[in-house]
């Protein structure tokens, strides 16, 4: 008798997101492949705060961690909110999607989602300031991430000394 395995299924908790790396090298289907097979995790939402020992200390809880690499701004080297935690297996990092995604770290809701695998570069960010992208067009003050995004500061002006 012929048994047709069934393709895995996932709870949306660990379903694959929407969001795709647009600098990925390479095709959209390998991009896809790699994602439902990575053990990585990007982490988001973080505040510039964030330790590599908090990080460590809430993900460990879903499994052992081969590694932490922390996000920093591509000009001060200074962290700017985000990170990549890559488990040994992915059991654990589904576990991390389930369990961890969403959670408070800093007084911050945090978001999870899969990656592709971490290379070289890419702890640095993206904005034109060397931060994050979205940290450049925030309108809101965000103590946690260093107050207004980089376009309303530059609008901002000190005030002069009377």
């Amino acid at each position: 008798m012929n048994a047709i395995a069934k393709p895995k299924t996932t709870t949306s908790s660990v379903a694959i997101s929407s969001y795709r790396d647009q600098h990925f090298k390479g095709s959209r289907t390998e991009q896809e492949r790699l994602l439902l097979q990575s053990c990585t995790l990007y982490i988001g939402n973080l505040t510039f705060f964030t330790t590599e020992e908090q990080i460590h200390e809430l993900f460990s809880r879903c499994g052992d961690i081969k590694r932490i690499v922390m996000g920093l701004d591509k000009v001060k080297k200074t962290p700017c909110g985000f990170c990549f935690v890559e488990y040994y297996a992915r059991d654990e990092a589904e576990n991390a999607m389930r369990y961890v995604n969403g959670t408070r770290l800093d007084d911050r809701i945090i978001r999870t989602d899969w990656d592709t695998g971490f290379k070289e570069g890419r702890q640095y960010g993206r904005g034109k300031s060397g931060g994050q992208v979205r940290d450049e067009y925030r309108s809101d003050f965000d103590e946690g991430r260093g107050g207004y995004g980089k376009i309303v500061q530059s609008k901002i002006r000190p005030r002069e000394s009377l």
